[in-house]
């Protein structure tokens, strides 16, 4: 996927989000795979986290805005599921155009290496994904990605999970590193020309990723949407549509040391 890909579908992902409610949704219903939240505390997380990076590309800036209207969240809220969807969406709008005025390569600060919209284009293209996973496991409603952005999904979050300044924010992650740990994931319902396959490395003294099928110590075989579920840490591994071989163990220490998104 491309930068205008990532613009298009921070939105794409909002009006599918938004499309999961009604009039009928319970708003202070809690969300499972983020149970600190309600509905509409993570509705309301994704549409300021949308407007601070609107603020940051637009202005330019080189440290980040405060974080406290996507970070303090009150339970309570008077607005309808359709008023909080419409806000969601113009926000995801807002984003959208303001990332393309921008273009791809001004400079801007971000978290991480990279230090262009492009870093945030991608990051809020996949973090909308996410959030529209929460809401739809919360709702009982249906799930599905395309399979080019379940992949970039993947690509990215093993991009991310093995920088080195991984370390520096997480210590206790150097605690995954070891001889003969190796993680294979395998999509079973992609075409061969997908290349669906991810080998986490953290044999040496960093982690590291490939997109290669290649033998390791804990093998899990699923739908590509599945892993994408498991792998970010929306879904446990004991699900009927899991195929998991070797060390279990390994498995979940891993998964439980690299949640983020």
């Amino acid at each position: 996927m491309d930068y205008d890909d990532h613009c298009a579908e921070i939105v794409h992902q909002a009006e599918l989000l938004g499309s999961h409610l009604d009039a009928s949704t319970p708003l202070t219903t809690s969300v499972p795979s983020c149970p600190d939240w309600n509905l509409a505390q993570l509705l309301r997380h994704l549409g300021e986290a949308h407007r601070w990076v609107e603020d940051l590309v637009r202005t330019r800036a080189t440290e980040p805005p405060p974080e406290t209207a996507l970070r303090v969240l009150p339970r309570e809220t008077t607005e309808t599921p359709a008023a909080l969807a419409a806000w969601l969406t113009e926000g995801a709008r807002l984003l959208a155009d303001t990332l393309r005025a921008a273009g791809p390569d001004t400079r801007i600060w971000t978290p991480l290496p990279s230090g262009s919209p492009r870093f945030f284009a991608r990051r809020m293209a996949h973090e909308t994904v996410m959030h529209r996973a929460d809401a739809a496991l919360t709702l009982g409603a249906d799930f599905t990605v395309d399979q080019r952005v379940a992949l970039d999904c993947l690509d990215e979050w093993m991009e991310l999970g093995s920088l080195p300044e991984m370390f520096d924010f997480h210590p206790d992650r150097r605690a995954l590193l070891g001889p003969g740990r190796t993680l294979h994931f395998h999509a079973t319902d992609t075409p061969p020309e997908a290349a669906a396959d991810w080998l986490v490395d953290l044999t040496g003294d960093t982690l590291a990723w490939r997109r290669t099928q290649e033998p390791a110590a804990v093998s899990v075989r699923a739908p590509l949407t599945d892993l994408l579920l498991l792998i970010y840490g929306r879904v446990p591994g004991d699900r009927d549509t899991f195929a998991i071989t070797g060390d279990q163990e390994l498995l979940e220490f891993w998964l439980s040391q690299v949640l983020f998104g």
